[in-house]
């Protein structure tokens, strides 16, 4: 039979194709049942009812499909296309292929007399053999062609008819509310898709299975909707990006062209008031006070709520456990929100903002909506504004900040400005835009009458020229407020000297003029904060350049023991770890980051990133593999890495560094993949190229890692950091020389790194230089120097670097043919390898101890020997009163693994409980402090 829009009778309703059928056995098994009732000589009448792409034309279509394999004749439209706007028009599409002679001459105009003509059609067209009347999205039917549909809908008693329509929800028509209220109509109301059923038709579509991690992010982001399911899946796999989670996209309007124009049609045919609710709702967003949306939409709460309801019956909203309202997708809220005019959106931002204002929400929601008003702020919303900036600075959101303060400043009105405004928007905009920083610091300097705030427009005013490398201007006003009778004191000036030296590592001229400008006189007492604050600062650029190393780490511990988190700026005891670090004490840096890190707050503290960094690079020092990767990990979080910005190389490196230690370099080449060339000279690129050199000689690429290594060296130098100590490029360049067979380089790179750390007393510096030039010379040259190194690192907690010295000891003893000797010096190595979670370097040692007759079988189960780094590191926390969750939040673990860990330091160490173990170690640090003495 042939259907009205075409010869083929396996014709389906247009529309694109129809999303699977899936989680619709329900409704499936009702239509089987009303076709099957129909070839059998009933009436039969179903209206789909549900919002927009919940599936209602696929059923449409399933039913059409099952009536064609029954050979029943069909006739099918869609309301509301082009030429349907006529009196019947819908009706003419649908019968003109019933008529008797098949014209298309059907009456325009309506009368009960009409109505009896046309349903004379159908009865006629019935008595020849059963028929199936499909119309989908038939509310937009012309009111003529609708009374027609109810008219036939009544009068189906004994005719072989089956009636299918479909509509969207709360599309209130009086003849569809007529038709869906007849004894004889089932209505069909398609249910959103699960989780589940979201598995189901990606493996159809796709042919791919997913977690339940994509599937409810999914679900989330449609609502079930299986048409928005459909056209992102297929997205999707037209992209060929991975079904998971984490590369899950959410769709906009792009991906379903016809949603917002069909949405917004049905949205106005509602009362104004449904439509004014929406926008309230819309522009509120998500979970808004129901008091404030029916304010906003100028609607008392009794007439607000029954426009939601309405919006609820379309689809649109949906209703929350807290007696508030959400749109079912972003694209209906974005769809209400496109219908506003740009004033009419201004103006309810506005609107919404002093409502949110006066209800008491909290600043950044108000300032949500004010930075969306775009007009110049009333002083309450300053006020605001101002207070969310603060917020934002707290979250280390600069960006955020400088877009709340600047419509608060409006080009050109600096001089009429509060100058404390301005030093916050100059703070802001430090990072962010420093010449707008320096201009609008310079001019709240110059107005400002209190102290304390021209002490603050100063000291982040000399921080913002030293960033832009314009020392000589910040060193002339620094020196100019030493003068100043209206000084806050000199405390405040060391402070400020102190920040410059800090701010001078993000610009590389800047921090070589300092050097030739300011003192490094590291004999201050440490009693202010400015004292400590300058201490540290130079130390650490003291200790880089191996300029009085020794005194440096005095100065160091001097500015950590008396200073404290609630009374010294974060930078400054960094700096203080970080000459620690650097000057060969990673025990004493991670003891102070661990310190910064309890102190910090994990959601409000801008510097919590590089404290992990700091500690990550700490915890690799010590070869404490795991926890770096761990710390690291942390300090990344919420990173892209293909944009990564200087302060983010630290962690990369280090991450890299550590990966290659453990032995994972196919990880390590997919994280080196990822990573950015160097986006400016600042020195955190530096490790990041001495990283990547290692992977290339790994890799047995040594030219590649040769170029990468002496680039890091050459920029090393640049930077004046030329403590061995401060990175081990120096070390990897000597072994790719050697892969290249030049012996003489790699010799004069041992040479000069060992002399330099034996004067600067940098001890695992001189044995990993010890270590490198017993490779660049002979077998019997070699002995005494890895005899060296070996005990120069026994005296360290730098159990990796000692692991790597022990192995190629033990390996060369066995050359010799000291088999025991290389024995027992293999298995030292071998066991610490394992300890610190070295696989490679377990690996080469276990292959010596083989090579030597040994027969190891597993490292040393008992005692504390026995305990891994991270075991000691758990047992020490616990033995100090501190539960399972602070455990795990410190060590960046779940409790279950803290849990792991005590039983595994219960069973090797033999105890049963918490006061055995305290105990145990502190015994244990009784004899070894007395071995010491």
């Amino acid at each position: 039979m042939t259907g009205a829009h075409g010869s083929s009778p396996r014709e389906r309703l247009p529309g694109g194709p129809d999303p699977e059928l899936v989680e619709r056995e329900r409704e499936l098994a009702v239509i089987s049942r009303l076709v099957r009732s129909t070839a059998a000589g009933d009436p039969a009448l179903v209206v789909f009812e549900g919002p927009v792409g919940i599936g209602k034309t696929s059923l449409l279509n399933a039913l059409l499909d099952q009536a064609h394999d029954l050979r029943l004749r069909v006739v099918h439209t869609r309301a509301g296309q082009m030429g349907h706007r006529l009196p019947l028009s819908t009706a003419h599409a649908l019968l003109a292929g019933l008529s008797a002679d098949g014209s298309a001459g059907l009456p325009l105009s309506v009368s009960f007399a009409v109505l009896v003509e046309l349903h004379e059609v159908v009865r006629s067209a019935a008595m020849a053999g059963p028929l199936v009347i499909a119309v989908d999205d038939v509310e937009e039917a012309d009111a003529a062609s609708l009374r027609f549909l109810a008219h036939t809908a009544r009068r189906m008693t004994g005719l072989p008819v089956l009636l299918a329509l479909a509509r969207c929800s709360g599309a209130h028509v009086a003849a569809l509310n007529e038709v869906a209220a007849l004894p004889q109509c089932q209505v069909l109301r398609p249910r959103p898709l699960t989780g589940s059923g979201i598995g189901l038709l990606t493996r159809r579509l796709v042919g791919t299975e997913t977690d339940s991690a994509f599937q409810e992010s999914c679900l989330a982001a449609t609502n079930g909707n299986p048409m928005m399911v459909t056209r992102l899946l297929t997205g999707l796999r037209e992209e060929e990006l991975p079904l998971t989670a984490a590369h899950f996209a959410s769709l906009d309007e792009d991906d379903v062209p016809a949603f917002r124009p069909r949405a917004l049609r049905l949205l106005h045919r509602q009362p104004e008031a449904t439509v004014q609710a929406a926008r309230s709702l819309a522009v509120l967003g998500d979970g808004a006070a129901p008091e404030t949306c029916a304010r906003l939409a100028h609607l008392d709460s009794t007439a607000f709520v029954g426009s939601v309801l309405v919006l609820t019956s379309l689809g649109f909203v949906t209703s929350n456990d807290d007696g508030t309202w959400s749109f079912v997708h972003a694209l209906l809220r974005n769809a209400v929100l496109g219908d506003m005019s740009e004033e009419e959106l201004t103006s309810a931002h506005g609107r919404a903002a002093r409502l949110l204002h006066d209800s008491g929400s909290s600043a950044a929601d108000v300032a949500e909506h004010l930075c969306r008003a775009a007009t110049v702020p009333e002083p309450w919303a300053r006020a605001v504004l101002r207070e969310a900036a603060r917020e934002a600075m707290l979250r280390a959101a600069p960006d955020r900040a400088v877009e709340l303060l600047r419509p608060c400043v409006p080009e050109g009105s600096e001089d009429a400005c509060d100058p404390a405004l301005l030093v916050e928007l100059g703070v802001a905009e430090t990072r962010v835009d420093p010449r707008a920083s320096i201009r609008h610091l310079t001019s709240a300097l110059e107005r400002a009458s209190l102290p304390e705030l021209r002490s603050a427009a100063l000291g982040a005013l000399t921080e913002a020229l030293t960033r832009q490398g314009q020392v000589a201007r910040a060193m002339a006003l620094l020196s100019r407020y030493r003068s100043d009778a209206t000084a806050a004191g000199v405390g405040s000036a060391q402070l400020m000297e102190a920040q410059m030296l800090i701010a001078a590592s993000a610009n590389r001229a800047a921090y070589a003029e300092l050097l030739e400008t300011v003192t490094f006189d590291l004999s201050l007492s440490g009693e202010s904060v400015g004292e400590r604050a300058l201490l540290a600062a130079r130390a650490v650029s003291c200790v880089t350049r191996l300029d009085r190393v020794a005194e440096a780490v005095a100065a160091a511990r001097t500015a950590t023991a008396r200073g404290s988190s609630t009374t010294d700026a974060v930078p400054f005891p960094c700096a203080a770890g970080l000459t620690f670090l650097y000057a060969d004490l990673p025990h004493e840096a991670e003891r102070v980051y661990r310190q910064l890190l309890e102190d910090s707050d994990p959601l409000t503290d801008e510097s919590r990133p590089s404290l992990l960094a700091l500690s990550a690079e700490a915890h690799h020092r010590l070869g404490a593999l795991d926890v770096a990767l761990r710390a690291t990990a942390a300090a990344l979080r919420n990173v892209t890495v293909p944009r990564a910005a200087a302060h983010q190389a630290q962690p990369l490196a280090v991450r890299l560094h550590t990966l290659l230690d453990r032995g994972d370099l196919a990880e390590a080449s997919r994280l080196e993949a990822e990573i950015p060339d160097a986006r400016d000279d600042a020195w955190q690129w530096n490790e990041v190229l001495c990283a990547r050199g290692r992977l290339h000689l790994a890799k047995n690429d040594p030219e590649r890692a040769l170029a990468h290594l002496e680039e890091c060296g050459r920029r090393e130098a640049q930077w004046r950091r030329i403590s061995p100590a401060v990175s081990p490029w120096w070390y990897w360049a000597g072994l790719t020389r050697l892969a290249l067979g030049d012996r003489r380089a790699a010799l004069a790179l041992a040479e000069e790194a060992v002399g330099r750390a034996r004067a600067a007393h940098l001890p695992c510096a001189l044995g990993t230089g010890l270590e490198l030039w017993a490779e660049a010379v002979g077998d019997d040259e070699r002995p005494p120097l890895l005899e060296e190194a070996e005990q120069v690192l026994a005296g360290t907690e730098a159990a990796l670097i000692r692991a790597r010295v022990r192995v190629a000891r033990g390996k060369l003893l066995h050359r010799l043919g000291y088999n025991k000797a290389a024995r027992e010096v293999l298995r030292q190595g071998w066991e610490e390898a394992y300890a610190v979670g070295s696989r490679s370097l377990h690996k080469a040692a276990h292959r010596a101890l083989l090579a030597t007759g040994a027969r190891p079988r597993r490292p040393v189960s008992r005692g504390l020997p026995a305990l891994t780094h991270s075991e000691t590191q758990v047992a020490r926390l616990a033995a100090d009163g501190r539960t399972n969750a602070w455990i795990a939040e410190r060590l960046f673990v779940t409790q279950r693994t803290v849990e792991v860990h005590l039983t595994s330091v219960y069973r090797k160490l033999g105890l049963s409980g918490r006061r055995e173990l305290r105990d145990a170690l502190a015994a244990s640090d009784t004899g070894t402090a007395a071995q010491g003495t």
